[in-house]
């Protein structure tokens, strides 16, 4: 089940039993990834989403895990820092932090006051970025106090990590920006620190070499997600998730569309693709022999039992758009089960 970004927590970051009964559900799942948990306060881009850096919020998800292995399920926590992707109506008045003072162009922010228009970040000071790896050190030791069985970097889809990686971000001139060497250094830091502080096997990464989402563009992406993705070679990793593009890129023709088999192929880690599969271009995916886990997101979401259906050939529920990302019960945990 591939990680999905939720605004259902508590102004303190605290998720509820709704959350427990939600990944219980779901805990045929091969593997739940969690939806994107903050690392820290400053980390935090949109309201209600929630975070693992109190006791509280600690305390909170393992009621998750514990019902989620008492099903007999596994759970890793997806680990998060938004970057540049947030506003400071939600942030105290804070501006948010990012490699450059660059802002967003072409989008608007999902707000408590409704869609804005992005600011310019606060470019982060050499110190504040080493301490950010530790924030990340720190997060995944207590995803494991909280009973979540690994924990993976969220280093896609234009957050703080993504907006390293890539040059229309990354306007430094100290070790964490310029060459491609140095802008893979942040995400490479916070890897190595992870696998440091919870050992082999148990830490992850996600990936989106070719979605250009919030303003996240790059030359070369090939040479420079191959180059991150040697050094993450180089660490025991627990698996390489990998996203396919989710959006046109006919005008970015440096973008590869085929992201499984030109990244996939690279390295020795178990791959996971994620990204608009069906139960058959899931199994097609597989069978070309690539990637060896498929992730679902809102198939899941709809389908509490998606691994029976799969089996059964059975019909899906549709997932309601409007509901997806916060409010209640409905279109969270309300999707009925096979004979419901």
């Amino acid at each position: 089940m591939a990680p999905m970004t939720r605004s259902r927590a508590d102004h303190n970051g605290n998720v509820n039993d709704l959350t427990v009964t939600y990944y219980t559900q779901r805990a045929s799942a091969g593997l739940i990834i969690s939806e994107a948990i903050n690392i820290s306060e400053q980390a935090l881009g949109s309201p209600f989403t929630p975070g693992i850096y109190t006791a509280e919020q600690i305390d909170a998800w393992k009621k998750v895990t514990k019902a989620v292995h008492e099903t007999g399920g596994l759970i890793y926590a997806q680990l998060w820092h938004t970057g540049r992707v947030g506003h400071s109506i939600d942030k105290n008045g804070v501006l948010p932090v990012a490699p450059s003072a660059i802002a967003i162009q072409g989008q608007q922010h999902f707000t408590s006051q409704g869609p804005k228009q992005y600011e310019t970040p606060r470019a982060l000071e050499t110190a504040e970025i080493k301490q950010i790896v530790q924030d990340y050190k720190q997060a995944a030791a207590n995803a494991i106090e909280a009973g979540f069985d690994g924990v993976e970097l969220h280093a896609a889809f234009g957050y703080l990590p993504n907006q390293f990686l890539v040059e229309s971000a990354n306007h430094r001139s100290d070790e964490y920006g310029g060459s491609i060497e140095n802008r893979c250094r942040f995400v490479s830091e916070i890897m190595q620190e992870m696998v440091d502080a919870i050992g082999e096997n148990k830490v992850a990464i996600k990936l989106s070499p070719s979605i250009p989402f919030n303003a996240i563009i790059d030359s070369n992406p090939t040479a420079l997600y191959t180059h991150l993705i040697a050094q993450l070679d180089k660490m025991p990793l627990a698996y390489i998730h990998l996203m396919n593009p989710m959006f046109p890129i006919d005008n970015l023709p440096q973008y590869p569309k085929d992201v499984i088999g030109t990244f996939g192929t690279l390295t020795r880690h178990l791959v996971m693709a994620n990204g608009g599969y069906s139960k058959n271009t899931g199994e097609q995916e597989l069978e070309k022999g690539i990637a060896k886990m498929i992730s679902f997101g809102a198939l899941f979401l709809a389908n509490p039992d998606l691994p029976k259906r799969f089996e059964l050939n059975s019909a899906l529920n549709h997932p309601d758009r409007a509901t997806m990302y916060g409010g209640g019960e409905k279109g969270y945990t309300d999707y009925p089960f096979l004979g419901e």
